[in-house]
This record gives C-alpha cells, structure tokens and sequence, in this order.
C-alpha cells in the first residue's frame, strides 16, 4: 500500500464510523478545554493573589529596633537601640544602593473628624519618599510634597476606606477634617488597595502626614520604624548588608548582632504566594491530565472495537499484499487524526470560554473594589496550549498503538474466516 492509499482507507474509515469519529473526538475536545481553562484559572488566581500581595510595596523592606545580644565596642550586652531620625539622613547619603528611605511615625487611635463624623483612624507621619516605596496611587488629588514637609504644613491624605466613612460621596480634596483637635486640609485619596499583606493598619483605612507635622504630637527623634527599597532587587542583600553596617556605626552595635535591629524583607514572603500558585496549577493540571487519560481510555476502546469489527476488512487488505506496517500505520493515523482534531477543538473551546469569561471575581468583593485590579484574569497561555497538545498526542499514540499492533498481527486466513 502507498502512503497517499494508508490515509484515504484511513479517511473512508473514519467517515464510515462517523458517529463514532465525532463523539470520540468530541470527548478528547472536552478533555483539552477542561485542562487549557483550569490551567489559565490557576494562572489567574497566582497573578491576582501576587498582585495583590505586592500591593503592600513592591520591595518594601522595613527596619526598627531591637536589643543587642553581643558586647560590642565596650557596650554592653543587652542594651536597648532605638532607630532615630538620623538613621534615615545617614542610610540616604552613605547606601547608595538604596533607592529610597522614609521613617515612619504610626500614631493609632486618632481621632478624626469632619463635621458630624468622626472615626478613630490610625494616622502615619511619613516623607515623600514613602509613596514610591509602598506604592501609594491617588485616586483623586495629590502625594505629599517636599514643600509640605519643610513647612510642616497641615495637610493629609486619606486612604480609600478612611475617605469614605468621613466624606461619602463628597469629593474630600481641598475639605478640612481636624485630627485630635487640630485642622488639617485634605490634599488627596488614595485608590483602594487590595493589599493583602500589611504591617499594623491596612493603609485604605489609614491618613498620612508629613512627618516634619507630626511634632504637633509627638517628639520625632524616635520614629517607630524606617521603611526603604533598594535600586534593584537584584542588590536587596548587599543593601540590606550595608544598612545594618550604617546602623551598626551610628549605634554602636555589630553588624552581625541580628537582634540588635530587626529587618522584615517582604519580598521574601512571596515565595510563599508562588508556592500556593504553583500548586494550585500543579492540582487543576493534574485533574486536566485525568480528563484527558478518561479521554483517551475511550480511544483505546474505541480503537478496539473497530479492529474487531473491521477484522475481515483487514484480512482482505492483508490478502493483496497489505503489509503489517502498512496495517499499523492505517490504524496509528486514525487515531492521530482524531485526537488533533479534537485538541485543535478543545483549545478553540478553552480560548472561547476564557475570552467570554474574561475575569472572575476574587478580591474585589472583598475590598468593594470595582475596578477589577484584585480579580483573576483569563487567558490561554502558550504552556497550556503546547502541554495538553503533546499530552492528546501521545495518549493518541498510546491508545492507538496497541490496537494498532493487534490489526497488524492478525492471520490473513483468520480475519478472512471471521464472523
């Protein structure tokens, strides 16, 4: 038999049994579609939670003190540091590898008023700097300005949450709230945050102020912590390394004493969120790959059954000089057509659920947030696509192959006896 005869038998064959043909690659369809969708799910939900978790500050790294467990420099152990207002001037002109630096004043339990309203807001004194290391977006208005902290001027910016409660739908920028009795002008708001990840007080429920202004309230020699990001994550060891090295100096301290001051690297959380996304698509993958093995058991099956049925059919082509490769190949490329048709169909189907789909809902209920940044975004990735093709193509291989072989095998004499 030439090649061009092996696929027009196996073409008649396929359309003979069409019924067949069709729920047969129908169910391996559904298979395909099955896996490229779950797996684009698990896509979606590792970037929305990811995102999310960023939301916090994209290479946030936070600094504040502790208790030195090691004599050094004729101190002794056991002493008490206190990251200053100093700390910050110094790490900002000897790290360069620091890109920015804020220290940060927490006062909770403020009470802020605008009108009628009042709540008990947790009020952070920060500089300029802060916004671009914990990603603060204006919904509406301003960030702080060099000018507001050099003047010390009254101004604040409300988080989303803290915006709402005291103003509701009144546009809050250029209104005047008062913050334990003293006026301040409100600048701007915050866009909400699906953050996921904080230290103290989320910031959509947070006001800011200059730090320079929060000496109406207390002493700032002392700030509660010092936030900062490096140039680039890349250099996030050496800077951390360099920093500690600058506090050691101004405080007296080793620079190997890690109780001395504490670091928390948000970065290295995420690792955890990778972890959780991995597995979730390793889990969604792995029911994909058994709906495509329960799809492919029906082509074994399938396969079977018209080897059986077309027994005298494959005596009679053995009988004018079919070979057994011949045979094998006729029974091979059935099964590799319907499994490709199928795969192109289960992928076209995945691709068409997931661009109507476009996004579900995740994070955004939760933080009332409407403008889709917290939920899972759908779409096929080249992985899926090239993942499930090769696993179709070899379940098809697999479950046509031993079919395949028993046509191949079958005594022309036999066959041709068969009833």
């Amino acid at each position: 038999m030439t090649v061009s005869s092996i696929f027009s038998e196996a073409g008649q064959a396929l359309k003979f049994n069409r019924r067949r043909s069709i729920l047969t690659t129908t169910s391996l369809a559904w298979g395909v579609a099955c896996f490229v969708i779950l797996y684009s799910y698990g896509e979606g939900f590792h970037l929305a939670l990811r995102t999310a978790f960023l939301q916090v500050g994209s290479d946030l790294i936070l600094v504040y003190g502790g208790q030195t467990s090691t004599q050094a420099g004729g101190e002794r152990a056991g002493r008490r540091i206190r990251v200053e207002r100093s700390d910050v001037d110094a790490i900002r002109e000897t790290v360069p590898m620091v890109a920015a630096v804020s220290p940060e004043m927490m006062m909770g339990g403020m009470t802020v008023v605008r009108g009628y309203r009042s709540q008990t807001t947790m009020v952070r004194a920060v500089s300029v700097a802060y916004g671009r290391i914990r990603n603060e977006t204006m919904e509406t208005g301003r960030w702080l300005v060099p000018e507001d902290e050099t003047g010390k001027q009254r101004v604040a910016v409300l988080g989303a949450n803290s915006a709402s409660k005291l103003f509701g739908e009144i546009p809050p920028e250029g209104e005047e709230i008062s913050i334990n009795g003293l006026r301040f002008t409100v600048i701007g708001v915050l866009k909400t945050k699906t953050q996921v990840a904080n230290y103290n007080t989320p910031d959509n429920e947070c006001a800011f102020i200059p730090f320079e202004t929060a000496s109406l309230y207390r002493d700032l020699k002392y700030p509660d912590d010092i936030v900062w990001m490096p140039v680039n994550p890349v250099f996030r060891d050496q800077a951390l390394k360099q920093v500690r090295a600058t506090l050691a100096r101004m405080h007296n301290f080793s620079p190997n004493d890690e109780r001395a001051v504490h670091s928390v690297v948000f970065n290295k959380y995420i690792r955890l969120v990778d972890t959780m996304g991995i597995a979730l698509r390793l889990l969604l993958g792995f029911i994909g790959t058994l709906t495509l093995a329960i799809g492919g058991v029906g082509l074994a099956n399938i396969m079977l059954v018209s080897v059986t049925q077309r027994t005298r059919e494959i005596g009679m082509l053995k009988s004018i000089g079919a070979t057994r490769r011949a045979i094998l190949s006729q029974f091979l490329l059935e099964a590799v057509a319907i499994v490709t048709v199928g795969g192109v169909m289960g992928v076209a189907a995945g691709w068409a659920v997931t661009a109507v789909l476009g996004r579900l809902p995740l994070l955004g209920p939760l933080f009332h947030q409407t403008n889709g940044t917290g939920d899972i975004r759908l779409h096929i990735s080249t992985f899926a696509v090239v993942t499930s093709t090769a696993m179709l193509e070899s379940i098809g291989l697999i479950a046509g192959l031993l079919p395949a072989i028993k046509a191949a095998r079958l005594d022309p004499i036999e066959a041709l006896r068969y009833e």
